[in-house]
This record gives C-alpha cells, sequence and structure tokens, in this order.
C-alpha cells in the first residue's frame, strides 16, 4: 500500500481537525473567567518574572478575502487613534495590578494590520507599554506587517521603539492567485520592504505563505517559494489554506471549485517542504521551517519548542497576557479572552473592567492531556518519565492513554512503555494522532482541514 493510500485509510483527506495552538481549543472557552478571576492571575504573577505580550490590532485598510481572523476595514485613522487610547487604558489596568519587576520575554504586535497606526501612534503606544513592563534581557520585539500598508515613517518609528523581528504575510505571489483570494501583493513590493526593514538593523525576519489557495499548482507553489527563498527570511509558515466561508463570510468571494482537491493539497504542501528543506531550512513541527541558527531550531533541538496562538515559538514564558479586542491570554491557571467586539471591549475598558467574557480554567487532566498534545506537535514524541514527573499521571493512566490513541491508529504511531512516537511517514496525521488525546467534544466546532 503507497503512502497516500494508508493515509486516506485514516481519514487523512476527509478529516477536519483543531491546529491545536491551545488546550483546550478556544470554541470550549466558557463564561467560567471573568474580569475578577483574570485580575486575580495577573496580581499572582511572580515578582520579578518574564512574561510574554500579544496586542491586537483589529483594523485593515482592506480585508482579504482569504482571511479568518476576526477584522474590520477602516478608510481612516480616526477608528484606529480611539482604539489606541482604549489600548492604554487597558494597559493602565494591567499596570495597577502587574507585581514589581515583571519584564518582557516577547513583545508581539498583530492584527489585523498593526503598521496601519501612523507613526507617532506606534512611538506612543511602544513608550507606554515599556513605561509598564520593560524589555528583559534578549527579548524580542516582533511585528506583522504588511507590505501594502508600510512607509518609512512607519518603519522608523518600529525600529526606534525596538522592532527586532518582523513578519510578512505573503500568502502566494502569482498574480491570479492573489486576485482570486483579494490580496494583490507583488514580489517588487515584497522585496523593497524587506530591504528596508533590514536597513534599519531588523535582523531577524519571518514570512508566512499558504498551501491549499484556489488556482494552486505545484509549479505555481514553486514559484513562489523560490521567489520567497531568494528574500532569505529567517524562519517561513507554511500555512494550510482553511476554506470556512460558513464562518469567515468574506471566503463567500472566492470560487469553491477553484479549490484543489485534499489529495492535491498534500502534493503541494510536499512540493513547498522540499524546496525549502533543499535550501537548508529545517522543518519544525508540521508546517515551519527555519534557518539552523535561528531560535525556533535551536529550541526544537533543546527540546524546548512550544506552541501557542501564534503557532510555534521558542518563547518558555509561563504567561501571556493579550491585550485588546478578542485577544487570549495564558496564564498557569487557564485561559482568558477579550470582548470580540471593539465596541463591547472598548465599553468594558472605560468603565474601569478587563473586558474578560470568557475562557477556561484548567484542571489536571486538561494540564496533562495539553502537554501530551503539545509534545507531539512540536517534538513527534512524548516521554512517559515527563508525565509522570510533572503532571503526577500513573504510569497505568498514560498506558492506557497511549494504548488507546495507538488502537486509533494502528502501524502509524511507534509505542513503548516510555515513549509515544509518530514516525515520519505518519507525520501527515499528527493532528488527527493529537485529536485521539482531546478528550473534549469536537461537534461544538468547526476546524480546518486536516492537511
Amino acid at each position: 500500500m503507497d503512502s497516500n493510500s494508508q493515509l486516506m485509510q485514516f481519514g487523512l483527506f476527509d478529516a477536519r481537525v483543531p491546529r491545536y495552538t491551545s488546550y483546550p481549543t478556544a470554541p470550549h472557552f466558557a463564561a467560567s473567567v471573568s474580569h475578577e478571576l483574570f485580575s486575580n492571575w495577573i496580581e499572582t504573577i511572580p515578582v520579578g518574572s518574564d512574561i510574554s505580550l500579544y496586542l491586537h490590532v483589529p483594523f485593515c485598510r482592506k480585508l482579504c478575502w482569504f482571511c479568518a481572523c476576526r477584522t474590520q476595514g477602516t478608510s481612516s485613522d480616526a477608528p484606529v487613534r480611539a482604539y489606541a487610547q482604549t489600548l492604554k487604558a487597558e494597559i493602565a489596568l494591567l499596570k495597577a495590578r502587574l507585581p514589581a519587576g515583571v519584564r518582557l520575554s516577547r513583545l508581539h504586535w498583530g492584527g489585523g494590520t498593526p503598521t496601519l497606526m501612523p507613526a507617532d501612534l506606534i512611538s506612543d503606544l511602544a513608550r507606554t507599554i515599556f513605561d509598564v513592563v520593560p524589555m528583559g534581557d534578549g527579548a524580542e520585539f516582533s511585528v506583522e506587517i504588511d507590505p501594502n500598508e508600510i512607509d518609512d515613517a512607519r518603519l522608523d518609528a518600529l525600529a526606534a521603539a525596538g522592532m527586532n523581528r518582523a513578519s510578512i504575510g505573503v500568502q502566494d505571489f502569482d498574480p491570479e492567485i492573489q486576485k482570486t483570494i483579494g490580496r494583490e501583493q507583488s514580489y517588487e513590493l515584497t522585496r523593497d520592504v524587506i530591504v528596508a526593514i533590514r536597513k534599519r538593523g531588523v535582523k531577524s525576519l519571518n514570512a508566512d505563505i499558504l498551501y491549499g489557495l484556489p488556482h494552486q499548482t505545484p509549479e505555481r507553489i514553486t514559484d513562489s517559494v523560490l521567489k520567497l527563498l531568494s528574500l532569505s527570511p529567517d524562519r517561513v509558515a507554511l500555512y494550510g489554506y482553511a476554506h470556512v466561508p460558513w464562518m469567515a463570510r468574506r471566503q463567500v468571494m472566492i470560487p469553491s471549485d477553484a479549490m484543489p482537491t485534499p489529495q492535491e493539497r498534500l502534493r503541494l504542501f510536499e512540493t513547498a517542504t522540499r524546496l525549502f528543506e533543499a535550501d537548508g531550512y529545517d522543518a519544525i513541527g508540521i508546517d515551519h521551517f527555519a534557518r539552523p541558527e535561528d531560535g525556533l531550531a535551536r529550541a526544537q533541538k533543546a527540546g524546548t519548542l512550544r506552541r501557542n496562538f501564534q503557532g510555534y515559538t521558542d518563547d518558555t514564558a509561563p504567561v501571556l497576557v493579550g491585550l485588546g479586542a478578542s485577544s487570549i491570554s495564558r496564564f498557569p491557571q487557564g485561559f482568558a479572552q477579550n470582548a470580540s467586539t471593539t465596541s463591547d471591549h472598548t465599553k468594558l475598558i472605560r468603565a474601569g473592567k478587563f473586558s474578560t467574557h470568557r475562557g477556561h480554567i484548567f484542571s489536571d487532566e486538561d494540564r496533562l492531556r495539553g502537554r501530551i498534545i503539545e509534545a507531539l506537535m512540536c517534538d513527534f514524541r512524548v516521554e512517559a518519565a515527563e508525565l509522570t514527573r510533572d503532571y503526577g499521571a500513573s504510569p497505568q493512566k498514560i498506558a492506557d492513554l497511549f494504548t488507546t490513541a495507538a488502537l486509533a491508529f494502528p502501524g502509524m504511531v511507534d509505542v513503548t512503555a516510555s515513549t509515544f512516537a509518530i514516525p515520519e511517514r505518519a507525520r501527515p496525521l499528527t493532528r488527527m494522532i493529537a485529536r485521539a488525546f482531546d478528550a473534549y467534544d469536537m461537534s461544538k466546532a468547526g476546524h480546518s482541514s486536516a492537511i
């Protein structure tokens, strides 16, 4: 039986499963986490520790049809400036509760399009953050940059604020595909922006590219990947496009009959993977690639690779605080999510409260299963000794979990008394195998294609 037939036998080309950037996944969050509990979790952060901070800017000049993120369009700066004032008020709430001496391990500005903020807002917001939580030793400040929405003044402001990693969305360089997904962005523009970023001393660069787009073929994705490689990003996220028009209404603009089949999606992924690896990138987890000297590659070799809402990370800070509408925070105690709409978020912040409206409090079972899933997503293996040592799981409990998952994927996993591992031939099934350790009901939410 060839590999595709094996993968088909286990349902790879039909399944829809979580991306497991959290456990449990966000659809299982509930109203059990409130402003008061979130405030308490902030106050219990250890004095002098490092945390990560994510700041969400939910505005775009133009809404790309392929995007399923929570964003809104604006043609003027007025709502952006008003939102920035709300962010500053939210940061003041954080300052009032944050223990002394806390520093930043990571700061990430995402969206939406954070670079649609004018230069003065960028500078003001960065100062406000660093006045409350300064950058720690070796800290990273990354920003998602849209080449269509950036100029010298904004790049200067970001560089002066301390941005030391930039993240560029590419999606695909093919003009027909770009027009079909509502994101026109030439190779030349992308190249010029990257040159401008590097001229300002920003040495670390991420890029995102998608497979599974309408009209995409192995030849077209080869051309796009080779163009991307000519720009020498330090790390690349090769994400599978999730066509979910029933959830992201703007995707109805994309013709469903132009989408590749699941089997074709796998071929597109394999084509791009071969090109990245041939150019010297290390494969990281299920969908990232990094130069051997990049932090992700070093973390993978050291066994410290982690997974969060932005994908794979080398950040090991135990706390991630999310600022802005719809942002999600993670604490050792659980998850907390802000109000999803900017209007609800603003109303609560102006009333002197965090906008926390839902989340999840971890049980011991959540911590155990969440670590198994994260280890499989990051390292394709999990060690029973770690689960016993760090999560108090009995050998019998671990054996039962391993056995149940192995029975669901006969011949596709390697199991011993000490280890559960996914061999290379079965790695396209990783998200499905991880699902075997998920105790939550998947019927509550739609998810993306397993490939």
